[in-house]
């Protein structure tokens, strides 16, 4: 009887269950211990602020020679060094920027604003609209031929069309800084991980609470140290965009067979070229697959990096969410959706794309692609030089459409949106109070009424039950410093509204992701969808469901699930496309029904990926709660906010965002415990 009880985990987790209802049916509110921890980390937040006050006004005091009053002065180490490092981002920020739009705070930089005033004509002039298309289109033919090259072309003439180019270029000048510096901060890490198992021990936990912590969490710091605009935002996107670039560098050069190096160590390499010369470039489709992700993590915070001041289609997407301006907020998101989309397409290329070093080539195969542009460049000048004869109202549509001059659809998409409030206005009133009142109220009050031992008792249960003491103690230390805060309500609301969504996520993300991988065209059709719902940014969900629903829960929960289907769906198609069709023909040959083969083929081995979906769920439903938090919930997202606009918000912010992650990090510890475990019996490892 024990040793069957051992072996079967079912069993142990109901007993568990039991042993969980138990104690939330005899532990009370009076129990003060039992119920809830002290707050021991009370004082914690305020620490933090003291020290990061001390560092950045008191410690390491140095001397710097003030013009003004022509004497040294002494200032912190750590101001000069926050001034000078935005200084330096900002200037490369404009300066690409003003090349698209034109400008004078580039001459200004090395001449000054008074002679930049006397000489009206120092000026750098906007790059035509048609060159920058040309030119982006040209470098899609080159890198995956003509498909690539109209999607890119219809892109652009897009965005000029309606009127976005500005803020586009903006955005796009944004992304062109911050990517390539998360480049290279993620493949000097991942390089040193891979030389320092010590380095490697110690990035992973800070890579895993970079990625699930609430962007809004490290705003706050980086407001207080590099204050805002364009750099702040910038330098946000780099700690929120080098992890992924850190894990696929290390990825990359672990999966190198050792006969490689060994290869590379008998013809006389040195460290430094067997690791330039030959470990990097055999690696380089993982390398620019981290790449790709850059690109796509910088796109993914345009509107978060708006609220510390980042310009672009984020910072007017933010405006067109406060006006409820729903078909403004929509054409915003195609834009960033669109940039995404080609962005991806083109760095993935680029991964693909087979270099023939061996090929015999004239100068003009070998350089045809920019004697091209070098044509487009030309007949884009006389065009705009054209177009300033013929277009007399100030607005010079060859060279250069100015923002929101363009047409425009916003009118049809409100009409949508009016259209379905009218008609629908009682069914969706029934369903939101039926949602709140049946549903998610009973569940925030159970998740509430959990005494803190029966959570811990639960949360480590789970993880002994999975993975052993090690898991348990780990979820049990996570936990702990939720416990100690004085937050342990708020994370209980938010783990409600993160538990319904990712429940309901799941559900829909496995269901349509299986109904998908039956033929080729749907699994297609598919897999873009979710490229275009992943890309699209955050915000955007929140807009019609509040205009449908409310300032409520039921909006928040709505929103959440729209986002966190997808990584469910796409691992779903994964795992299903990567069953050996040996296995499919087996269960054919031995007269298995195609339900049959689903559920005890297919399934099980597909469960890895189905877990590590469910994992991905688990981390894009907790940001979407904090997102949330604009439209107003009381969960832990609601308090980060609050912090954005605290003098003193940097203490209180980071705890709070710590203990978003720890929720995140304790569900992940769980899940890929499992999902290993399933790969090695399996034997799939």
């Amino acid at each position: 009887m024990t040793e069957a009880f051992k072996e079967k985990k079912y069993l142990q987790f109901a007993l568990l269950l039991v042993v969980f209802i138990l104690l939330c049916l005899v532990i009370s509110p009076s129990d003060s211990v039992l119920w809830r921890l002290p707050p021991l980390f009370k004082e914690l937040p305020i620490i933090i602020n003291d020290a990061v006050r001390y560092i950045l006004f008191d410690w390491w005091l140095i001397d710097v020679w003030d013009p003004d009053i022509e004497e040294f002065e002494q200032k912190p180490l750590m101001n000069q060094f926050t001034r000078s490092a935005s200084g330096v981002i900002l200037f490369l920020i404009e300066f690409i920027r003003e090349i698209m739009l034109g400008g004078v705070k580039t001459i200004v930089t090395f001449s000054g604003w008074d002679w930049a005033t006397e000489n009206p004509w120092a000026r750098w002039p906007a790059l035509p609209w048609t060159v920058v298309a040309g030119g982006f289109t040209i470098l899609g033919y080159a890198l995956n031929g003509k498909r690539l090259a109209i999607f890119v072309g219809f892109t652009f003439v897009y965005i000029s069309v309606f009127g976005q180019w500005e803020p586009s270029m903006e955005t796009l000048s944004f992304v062109l800084i911050a990517a390539p510096v998360s480049v290279f901060f993620g493949l000097i890490l991942g390089i040193w991980a891979f030389k320092s198992k010590t380095v490697e021990a110690v990035l992973n936990p800070l890579l895993n609470v970079m990625q699930i912590m609430p962007a809004f969490s490290y705003l706050i710091p980086i407001m207080i140290f590099f204050g805002i605009g364009d750099h702040a935002g910038a330098i946000a996107t780099v700690i929120f965009a080098t992890p992924p670039m850190v894990r696929l560098t290390l990825l990359g050069l672990q999966k190198l067979s050792p006969e490689i190096a060994e290869a590379g160590q008998m013809s006389g390499c040195t460290d430094r070229q067997l690791m330039l010369k030959v470990l990097i470039p055999t690696a380089r489709r993982d390398i620019l697959i981290g790449v790709n992700q850059v690109i796509m993590q910088c796109l993914a915070m345009v509107v978060i990096a708006s609220l510390i001041g980042a310009k672009g289609l984020g910072n007017n997407l933010l405006i067109a969410l406060n006006q409820l301006r729903i078909g403004l907020a929509l054409e915003l998101g195609v834009c960033i959706v669109l940039i995404a989309i080609v962005l991806d397409r083109m760095s993935l290329a680029w991964a693909e794309k087979q270099i023939d070093y061996f090929a015999d080539l004239s100068f003009v195969e070998r350089h045809k692609y920019s004697l091209i542009f070098g044509v487009v460049f030309v007949v884009g000048i006389i065009l705009a030089v054209i177009g300033s004869f013929f277009f007399k109202e100030g607005f010079n549509y060859l060279n250069l459409i100015p923002h929101n001059k363009g047409i425009t659809t916003q009118d049809f998409w409100q009409a949508g949106v009016d259209w379905v409030w009218d008609t629908f206005f009682y069914t969706l009133k029934g369903f939101n109070e039926w949602l709140i009142v049946e549903v998610l109220v009973p569940v925030k009050k159970a998740y509430l009424a959990m005494p803190v031992v029966a959570t811990f008792l639960m949360a480590m249960g789970t993880g002994y039950i999975v993975g052993g003491w090690k898991v348990a103690l780990t979820v049990g230390g996570l936990l702990l410093f939720i416990a100690f805060t004085e937050w342990w309500d708020r994370a209980l609301i938010t783990a409600y509204l993160m538990t319904i969504s990712v429940l309901i996520s799941s559900f829909v993300g496995i269901v349509a992701g299986t109904l998908c991988a039956q033929h080729p065209v749907t699994t297609r059709i598919m897999l873009t969808v979710c490229d275009t719902f992943q890309t699209f940014p955050s915000f955007i969900y929140l807009i019609p469901v509040m205009m449908l629903f409310g300032v409520t829960d039921t909006s928040v929960l709505i929103a959440i699930v729209i986002y966190a289907t997808v990584p469910a769906t796409r691992y779903t198609i994964q795992g299903l496309l990567a069953v050996p069709q040996s296995l499919h023909d087996a269960g054919s040959m031995a007269g298995v029904g195609r339900i049959q083969r689903y559920f005890f083929i297919e399934l099980p081995m597909s469960f890895p990926h189905l877990a590590l979906g469910v994992n991905q769920t688990v981390v894009f439903a907790l940001a979407m709660v904090i997102i949330g938090a604009l439209i107003g919930t009381d969960d832990l997202g609601q308090l980060i906010l609050k912090s954005l606009s605290d003098r003193e918000g940097i203490g209180n912010g980071l705890i709070l965002g710590l203990c978003v992650a720890f929720i995140g990090l304790a569900i992940d510890q769980i899940l890929r415990t499992w999902a290993n475990q399933r790969k090695k019996a399996l034997g799939l490892n």
